[in-house]
């Protein structure tokens, strides 16, 4: 019978962070209220203090997880030594395919935690420091051109990536990989009308 409770405890916590997510996304912390939360979950609001202190709380911890998962897909993107070089630009396209997917697919966590926590900035330059750091690896292993500043480039990456989310991702204008295919080609290849720049058929190779 515990074990039952347990499980429908744990059901009804992440109902109330599923809900939570949406409400805060949408609506804004302050506009957000407890009651109309428990009552999109199917509780009552006694209940929502078993799992959580306050909206305070509920917000922090889905921002924290945000903030924890994102983090942990920028620390696992730098590449291996057993990236040959010319394989770099399939391999930061798959890379940051796989942090717009990242956002996609979590709308609600990404709009709270880029762009509605009070922490936002803190969780950007955060961010911007792994992507510094894994650059000048990067760099140092003779990937990337010796003069660049990588933490000029890391700005420059993130800005990017963040704007593109907020105009492209977020309204289904656009989808993971078109937009990192953009991205890629304009970050390594440039503007100039030159041959080398990835196409959807030698991607797929």
């Amino acid at each position: 019978m515990t074990r039952v409770k347990g499980l429908k405890g744990k059901e009804s916590r992440m109902r109330l962070l599923t809900i939570a997510a949406d409400e805060f996304a949408n609506r804004g912390f302050h506009e957000t209220k407890v009651s109309t939360i428990v009552t999109r979950a199917g509780l009552s609001q006694p209940a929502f203090y078993l799992y959580f202190s306050s909206k305070e709380a509920i917000f922090d911890e889905l921002v924290n997880e945000f903030r924890t998962r994102l983090r942990m897909l920028v620390e696992t993107s730098r590449f291996t030594s057993m990236v040959e070089v010319q394989d770099v630009p399939k391999q930061l396209l798959m890379t940051i395919e796989t942090i717009f997917r990242f956002l996609a697919a979590t709308p609600h966590l990404t709009r709270i935690g880029l762009f509605l926590a009070p922490e936002s900035d803190q969780i950007k330059e955060e961010l911007i420091s792994l992507l510094t750091d894994n650059l000048r690896v990067e760099q140092q292993a003779g990937y990337f051109r010796s003069e660049l500043e990588m933490e000029i480039v890391a700005e420059c990456v993130f800005g990017i990536v963040e704007r593109l989310t907020l105009s492209q991702l977020l309204p289904g204008i656009k989808e993971p990989e078109g937009l990192a295919l953009q991205v890629v080609n304009l970050l390594l290849y440039g503007m100039l009308a030159t041959e080398g720049a990835i196409t959807q058929e030698s991607e797929k190779e």
